[in-house]
């Protein structure tokens, strides 16, 4: 018999053989299976056939992939083998089957979302679209993401810090099915089972469109338990809140942007077969004396004008493990440290992750002039004088000389101000792009 024979519609019951269903033997081994599978689909599928058969195809397609959700797996494919369709009938019934085992309903509501148990025979619903493959359990929960600010220090050294977090767990009392003991979930008359239900959503003047949402009655699951026969504990929820100490180790080293990951920690669901993570961003706080690229340092060091001329000894910045470091610099021949000068320290940047090594520290230098009226009489100034270089006398100079008075201004706001020289003030620099558009216009 092959996989084109007799259409499994809504006559579909006990006799149904899936190996015939898929033109297999009995014998046939997991690979053999799912290549029959993937056969029949394929020929089966209601794009592939025209539009009058749809309908039919439909509800052939979903009964093939329902044939290989049960034979592929080792354990219903038992069930099947011992007791045929008959065991995935509601209360079961083959040779005493319902009296013993696994809740068949819950077996089959994890395998095709809650269609198979509800009445109609085991392949009832199909053609509402409840079940059919990608509607089994999901592998994996969703992961919780969320930022963590860290300082430079703790990037520096490396932290660990333990912090309480609540979160959904499965229930132990009711393992998850939200109903007490033999109870039985209501199918869902809001969805009929599907778990899923169909709304109009507006998405501009005049305009909607139609979106597949789960259903709000049944929470997406198709059946529901009746008020008196929820589970004492969860209330039906499935899921109870637990709080749990946890501890987030960064390694030193760590950068901005980084993810630390908190396996298994997030919400447990039912539904899924193992909870998803907690997954912690690193974010970078800003540090008022380093800043850092890679794992390098960069830091501003201020001297003294004195200290630029002659050189110094002393510490020049406490690092971020608490350590001062101290520079011993003598300028030999009148060696000058000049505004904007750059001094390397070779491995005082931060750690590589999982080394020994590290980066190198960058400290540029800013000079401190001194304070007004340092200097208080006369003889101090010819002593400096007498110290520092003589200016250089011009080469010619000139016949007529005045000498002008002037006054110290903050800034260059009042040049050419009033003027329209778009060159005025502090935009020179700003706007001299725009003046040789304007002139290129020109041309």
């Amino acid at each position: 018999m092959n996989s084109g024979t007799s259409s499994p519609g809504a006559g579909m019951g006990d006799d149904t053989d899936l190996y015939e269903l898929l033109n297999i033997t009995k014998g046939a081994s997991k690979a053999e299976i799912k290549k029959a599978y993937h056969k029949a689909a394929l020929s089966s599928h209601p794009d592939k056939v025209p539009d009058e058969q749809r309908a039919e195809a439909d509800i052939r397609f979903k009964a093939i992939s329902k044939a290989y959700e049960i034979l592929s797996d080792d354990d219903t494919r038992a069930m099947y083998d011992q007791h045929g369709m008959a065991a995935f009938e509601k209360g079961g019934g083959a040779n005493g089957f319902s009296g013993a085992g696994p809740d068949l309903d819950d077996i089959l509501a994890q395998m095709f979302g809650g269609g198979a148990g509800g009445g109609g025979g085991p392949f009832a619903g199909m053609a509402g679209g409840a079940g059919g493959p990608g509607r089994g359990r999901k592998t994996k929960g969703k992961n919780e993401m969320q930022q963590y600010e860290v300082t430079l220090e703790e990037l520096y050294k490396g932290k660990t810090t333990k912090f309480a977090s609540t979160k959904n767990v499965v229930c132990s009392h009711c393992h998850g099915s939200g109903g007490k003991e033999k109870a039985k979930a209501k199918e869902c008359e809001t969805c009929k089972g599907r778990g899923m239900s169909t709304r109009l959503r507006p998405v501009g003047p005049g305009l909607v469109t139609q979106e597949t949402v789960p259903c709000n009655t049944c929470s997406g699951r198709g059946k529901f338990y009746a008020d008196k026969d929820k589970c004492k504990r969860c209330k039906g929820v499935r899921t109870i809140k637990q709080k749990k100490i946890l501890e987030l180790y960064i390694p030193r080293g760590s950068r901005q942007g980084e993810k630390i990951v908190l396996a298994g920690e997030a919400d447990q669901d039912p539904d899924d077969e193992e909870p998803g993570d907690i997954i912690f961003e690193l974010v970078e706080e800003p540090h008022k004396l380093f800043n850092r690229a890679g794992a390098d340092l960069q830091a501003e060091l201020e001297i003294s004008l004195s200290e630029a001329l002659t050189g110094f000894n002393r510490v020049v910045l406490t690092h971020l493990d608490g350590r001062g470091l101290s520079l011993n610099i003598s300028q030999p021949s009148g060696k000058v440290l000049r505004p904007d000068e750059v001094l390397k320290i070779a491995g005082e940047g931060m750690p590589l992750k999982r080394s020994d090594a590290r980066g190198d520290l960058y400290l540029t230098i800013s000079i401190v002039f001194p304070e007004d009226g340092w200097l208080t009489s006369q003889e101090e100034v010819k002593k400096v004088r007498e110290v520092l270089p003589k200016p250089e006398a011009p080469e010619t100079a000139p016949e007529l000389v005045d000498e002008v008075l002037f006054e110290s201004v903050d800034d260059m706001e009042a040049f050419g101000a009033g003027s329209g020289d778009p060159r005025a003030g502090t935009e020179w620099e700003d706007d001299e792009e725009g003046v040789e558009g304007a002139q290129c216009a020109q041309q």
